[in-house]
């Protein structure tokens, strides 16, 4: 009855006192709030390939409503919109952002997938970030002598700076990482984290081993074998048989047996099924492999 009343009285105000109403309440969150509007609008402009206007409408709401539940959504379509311009380094604080600020968001799983996707494309790129130096080439340096002074690898530096192949010359300037690399093991979840002085890199799926059998602690990668010859009881299968366990990458660390290597069955993936090695997909292995030296520490945990 009071409703019916005070909508009864509203009426005769008019025309421009009924819209100023609902102006308000659409302000309000009565009728979705501004910072809803915001989102949608971003969300209409992004499907359509508008990046620009997307792009206004994400800032305005994240500058505006910092701490609003649409927040950790706009955040993370606009380190998209950033991806997209390829403007990668912008992209990853938009990510970092909401893992830090939204940590019960239910988009913090997505958003750790594209923050590493997001981390080795810059780390692979000639972008110079904050987690890099500028190296000076000196007379007597080779790319192998550099990789092990910065705790990586040669593939890394040629890729990091488009180099086609080993030759390098004094005076040149490189793009190197500054931190060392260490991998973490979590059996219960089968994830693999990929970290650069403690500081989150990416994530990976892997497959552990069945009845616990992986080894848990922390060792060394002490072997690098690129299209590994698997060596079974009583047989030597090639690296490019369909029967090789494998895959494409090993690495083997200081227990022997025992390492992190590809896989010719995907499907495994996330399980426990493994005699105690860490498995990963193929492409995930040729990647890691790229980027840690020997030397580098692997903790497994439960």
């Amino acid at each position: 009855m009071r409703r019916n009343l005070i909508v009864g009285v509203a009426v005769p105000l008019g025309i421009a006192a009924g819209l100023g109403g609902l102006w308000v309440a659409q302000d309000q969150g009565w009728l979705g709030s501004k910072a809803q509007r915001l989102l949608t609008k971003a969300a209409k402009e992004q499907e359509q390939g508008n990046l620009a206007p997307a792009q206004a409408h994400l800032e305005e709401l994240i500058a505006t409503f910092p701490d609003s539940s649409w927040t950790d959504d706009a955040l993370l379509r606009l380190g998209r919109v950033y991806e997209a311009e390829q403007q990668l380094v912008e992209a990853r604080r938009m990510y970092q952002t909401l893992l830090e600020k939204f940590p019960q968001s239910a988009l913090v799983s997505e958003t750790q997938s594209q923050l590493g996707n997001v981390n080795i494309a810059l780390l692979l790129s000639p972008t110079v970030t904050d987690l890099d130096a500028v190296y000076e080439v000196k007379p007597g340096d080779t790319l192998g002598k550099i990789a092990e002074a910065s705790g990586t690898t040669v593939e890394l530096l040629k890729k990091a700076n488009g180099l086609k192949g080993s030759v390098i010359r004094t005076g040149q300037k490189l793009k190197v990482p500054k931190g060392r690399f260490s991998v973490v093991v979590n059996k219960t979840h089968n994830q693999l984290l990929l970290t650069q002085d403690n500081r989150f890199v990416k994530s990976y799926p892997v497959a552990t081993g069945k009845d616990n059998s992986t080894p848990e602690g922390t060792f060394k990668i002490v072997t690098k074998v690129p299209n590994p010859v698997w060596y079974k009881q009583g047989a030597v299968v090639p690296a490019d048989s369909p029967e090789n366990i494998l895959g494409t990458r090993w690495m083997g660390i200081d227990k022997p047996g025992y390492g992190i290597h590809g896989s010719v069955d995907p499907t495994v993936i996330g399980k426990q099924v493994t005699a105690g090695c860490v498995r990963m997909n193929n492409h995930d292995v040729e990647e890691l492999f790229g980027i840690v030296p020997l030397g580098t520490d692997v903790t497994v945990v439960n």
